[in-house]
């Protein structure tokens, strides 16, 4: 009795060991370079660029107009009666307050800007992603890290670097 159950122990201890040793297949891209080498994400991001300029541009009229505002008032301030420095100073910071909210609804946290960005750019993620699980599943990889994430990768084997066939699947999906 004392036998088997040696032996049985020996079998459980031999399994666990079987199980804990087997291989994890990790794999790795950098999605910065897949972006950048994809029509669709160069497209989006000349779009987003040309907004951001142009809306920079009318965010630099209106800081040009304060400032001209601004000098104007400096130079007539101590002629200007006490009710016409009212006026300018009231008209300067209501043309600083309509700044300081164009800059918000166009730059801002939840601004057009992030709006616009995500509505460009969630199509061509979504590709990115599904391709990154194609590759995943038909490549047997347990694991899939982006190097150009926020995880720090100290070293990587260029063997394992998914970037290039992950690129390649993205540009078989339909647009």
């Amino acid at each position: 009795m004392r036998y088997l159950k040696f032996v049985v122990l020996l079998a459980a201890i031999f399994a666990l060991i079987n199980i804990s040793y087997s291989q994890v297949k990790i794999g790795w891209i950098n999605s910065q370079v897949i972006m950048d080498k994809l029509p669709e994400a160069q497209e989006a991001q000349r779009q987003l660029d040309n907004l951001v300029t142009e809306w920079q541009n009318e965010l630099a009229k209106m800081q040009n107009e304060w400032q001209r505002k601004f000098e104007e008032y400096d130079k007539r301030k101590l002629i200007l009666t006490e009710q016409g420095r009212a006026d300018a100073e009231r008209q300067l910071q209501e043309l600083d307050k309509k700044i300081v909210e164009y800059r918000n609804r166009k730059f801002g946290q939840n601004g057009e800007l992030f709006q616009k960005q995500n509505e460009l750019m969630k199509p061509v993620q979504d590709k990115i992603f599904k391709a990154i699980q194609d590759v995943a599943k038909e490549e047997g990889y347990d694991y899939v890290f982006d190097k150009s994430g926020d995880i720090l990768l100290m070293y990587t084997n260029e063997k394992y670097d998914l970037t290039n066939i992950v690129l390649e699947k993205v540009k078989t999906f339909k647009r």
